[in-house]
């Protein structure tokens, strides 16, 4: 028996008409209706409203106007198509045609990601971006055990560079070092004493590094400056993706790169280099240290184009997924 799935909506009369065509060809044509309502899916609002209604019979699709020559011409060529796949027997229709017949455990899970991926990555974001303010907060408190674990765990995903990291419970939001030339803020080496940091193969480099902070100064946050603009950049596009019903389109690429990548490249990179010490560089790139505004800036700029490009993308990859599940159940629940 054929299967004919139906993409409607309420209060549609050719909707109905089209119904009235099938029943009075099902005696011709035995098949099994199944009906999706295109309001319960975004995905499916966006693509089919305009068009309802909408008929999937076989790998045959038509669209209305559906007249009942349409109509029937199309279920007479997906009729001829099964009848011909039946008798080759051939077993990769033969594998379809029974995993379609039920919903697996693996079907349920993924139709519930593909549903809900946008609330778990936001959640995972603001876990992500959060804990690390975190840590100080215990220090704060007191709880030095926990807070310390917060730091080691972040450890290996981040430098860590406390002169490249914000501050919180003290005197400035961050303590830059003195190449940076941030005018109105103590450095890090005023209010550490440490110095001989702003050479890359010094050993004082892992003091700063393990350097948390104090009530005075305040404490560390366990992820640097230009992380937390990345990850909180991403977790903003998020939340407002999913305000907006995930209208945006995909960031081109090109845009992707000169937006995201070249911003945070060159700031990135500029400042690597100049600090190797190499002679012969010196005079291609100058000693530079960038600064915590660069360091957001590019940071947030990278997080956010990067998000914009990649979430539009995967929610069109789910919104296929939840489709095809839509349709699944819809075909299952029509032949019980």
């Amino acid at each position: 028996m054929l299967n004919v799935t139906l993409f409607t909506k309420k209060d549609c009369p050719p909707c109905e008409e089209v119904k009235a065509n099938l029943a009075a060809l099902q005696t011709k044509y035995p098949h099994r209706l199944a009906e999706i309502d295109v309001e319960a899916d975004a995905a499916l609002r966006a693509k089919y409203t305009n068009l309802v209604p909408v008929l999937e019979i076989g790998p045959y699709t038509i669209s209305a106007p559906i007249s009942a020559q349409k109509l029937q011409m199309t279920l007479g060529a997906a009729s001829d198509r099964k009848s011909q796949l039946e008798k080759l027997d051939d077993p990769i229709y033969k594998y379809k045609t029974e995993k379609g017949k039920t919903l697996s455990t693996g079907d349920r899970i993924s139709y519930w990601i593909s549903k809900r991926y946008l609330l778990l990555l936001n959640l995972f974001m603001l876990l992500y971006v959060g804990l690390p303010f975190l840590a100080p907060t215990l220090m704060k408190l007191g709880a030095e055990a926990p807070a310390q674990a917060l730091y080691r765990v972040y450890k290996p995903l981040c430098h860590q560079f406390a002169f490249r990291s914000f501050f919180v419970f003290g005197e400035q939001p961050f303590y830059p070092l003195a190449e940076a030339n941030v005018a109105g803020y103590k450095t890090f080496e005023e209010v550490t004493g440490i110095v001989g940091v702003d050479d890359p193969y010094s050993m004082t480099r892992f003091d700063a590094r393990n350097y948390i902070g104090d009530d005075t100064v305040g404490y560390k946050v366990a992820l640097c400056e230009r992380d937390i603009a990345i990850y909180l950049a991403i977790l903003f596009f998020g939340i407002v993706f999913g305000l907006t019903g995930r209208r945006f389109k995909s960031l081109h690429w090109i845009a992707w790169l000169l937006l995201g990548i070249a911003p945070i490249g060159l700031d990135g990179f500029s400042q690597l280099f100049s600090q190797f010490n190499w002679e012969w560089l010196s005079a291609l790139v100058p000693y530079r240290e960038s600064t915590p505004f660069l360091r957001v800036l590019t940071g947030a700029l990278f997080g956010l184009a990067t998000a914009w490009f990649a979430y539009p993308n995967i929610e069109e990859s789910m919104s296929e997924t939840r489709q095809y599940y839509l349709k699944k159940n819809a075909v299952i629940q029509a032949s019980e």
